[in-house]
């Protein structure tokens, strides 16, 4: 029998062609199995692994080997600071997207309440850590995804948080009539035939909230068209989008009348996302 060290030596060897990070993958997986933190793994991975324990790791890592992306098979994604559950109905929350959430709680004072809008909320991402942050403002999450509100639904209950309110919705068509300080979104921006598609985990992920029409700029035209009638006078517009889409989708809100444009990087220094003001 192999030590936990000895899977997961052998798993990383595994995994070796299936994934960019072979290691971590691994030593997630295996934290997933045994429920303990990498503090335990590095002080007591020389013991030897139960019989279960080695059957539960070793299933999982030939998943992961089939490409199934790692937070789908422990069932969760730690995003900002909440722990989400996630599966094939849901976009895996993403690092990169944490410079939005950023963004919008600069926009958004502690000390009074603020409607804000998550346009596509999935697992409720975005919508659940401004809210978090934030507990005075009522937050509408919207998707036109009945199982991925319930996902979001689940996440809000498991993190305490109430000053959300989900709705089934395609962008706007339910809140005709509404207003707010703020709309964020992380709209479908990938193009039709993109070769990222059938690479990574993007294999798994759910198509419809990747995809765009119009070199997947139809979405984020939409909903730059659409917000300026439901923001509140100065009202900002928070949008994630493809590195090489910043110069369309600054283009596209200026046609919109849309002012104070402004553009962040991501984890990777590439710009990400956009904010802008209705004049």
């Amino acid at each position: 029998m192999l030590s936990y060290r000895g899977l997961l030596d052998d798993a990383t060897r595994t995994l070796y062609e299936a994934s960019e990070t072979p290691r971590i993958d691994a030593e997630y997986l295996m934290q997933h199995v045994l429920q303990q933190s990498m503090a335990w793994l590095i002080s007591y991975g020389d013991s030897i692994a139960s019989a279960e324990h080695t059957r539960d790791f070793h299933q999982l890592v030939e998943q992961r080997a089939k490409g199934v992306p790692v937070a789908y098979l422990m069932g969760y994604r730690d995003f900002w600071t909440l722990r989400l559950q996630v599966n094939e109905h849901v976009l895996i929350p993403r690092g990169d997207t944490e410079i939005l959430v950023e963004q919008a709680l600069e926009r958004l004072p502690k000390e009074s309440a603020h409607r804000v809008c998550d346009l596509g909320t999935g697992s409720g991402a975005i919508a659940l850590s401004i809210a978090k942050e934030r507990r005075k403002s009522p937050i509408t999450a919207l998707d036109k995804s009945d199982t991925a509100l319930h996902v979001a639904k689940a996440n809000a209950e498991q993190n305490n948080i109430s000053n959300v309110e989900f709705l089934q919705s395609d962008w706007f068509h339910s809140i005709s009539g509404r207003t707010f300080d703020l709309i964020a979104s992380n709209p479908p921006y990938i193009e039709h035939g993109d070769p990222h598609l059938t690479q990574g985990d993007l294999r798994f992920e759910p198509i419809s909230a990747l995809v765009a029409d119009n070199n997947g700029l139809s979405d984020l035209q939409t909903i730059i068209q659409q917000a300026s009638k439901h923001l509140r006078p100065s009202g900002w517009l928070l949008l994630e989008h493809g590195y090489q889409q910043a110069p369309a989708v600054e283009a596209l809100l200026r046609e919109s009348g849309y002012g104070n444009i402004e553009l962040y990087a991501d984890l990777n220094q590439l710009p990400r996302c956009t904010a802008a003001q209705i004049q």
